[in-house]
């Protein structure tokens, strides 16, 4: 399955962005789909997943951040908001089969998207 990131942008703190993981190939509706984020010169962190109809969030974001997923559209959404500069990174999302033990670690994700840049700055 090949997939695409798009949404990122610049955002002042406090907004909100939604980020868009598309599959132009093949179809992921059977895939956990993730969302993880690298700022730099840090390691690519856990954001959230969806995983057979539930979500699973990292705490740092838990309660501003919601993953939804549109099958029909073959998308899976990333709505952000109260962010934070903290939140600056680049966004990647992620389809694999990990057990639920391992939804946190980009190891169980054979299939990534390019990234797209969040910045949250005044």
């Amino acid at each position: 399955v090949q997939l695409q990131a798009s949404g990122g942008g610049l955002v002042q703190p406090g907004g909100s962005l939604r980020l868009s993981c598309a599959a132009s190939e093949g179809t992921f509706s059977s895939y956990t789909v993730g969302w993880f984020r690298q700022a730099p010169g840090k390691e690519r962190e856990f954001v959230g997943a969806v995983r057979q109809g539930r979500s699973y969030y990292d705490d740092s974001v838990k309660g501003r951040f919601t993953i939804s997923r549109d099958n029909a559209r073959n998308t899976v959404n990333l709505q952000m908001n109260s962010l934070k500069p903290e939140d600056t990174a680049v966004y990647y999302c992620a389809a694999g089969r990990p057990i639920l033990s391992e939804i946190r670690r980009p190891l169980g994700y054979g299939h990534w998207g390019q990234g797209t840049q969040v910045t949250v700055s005044s």
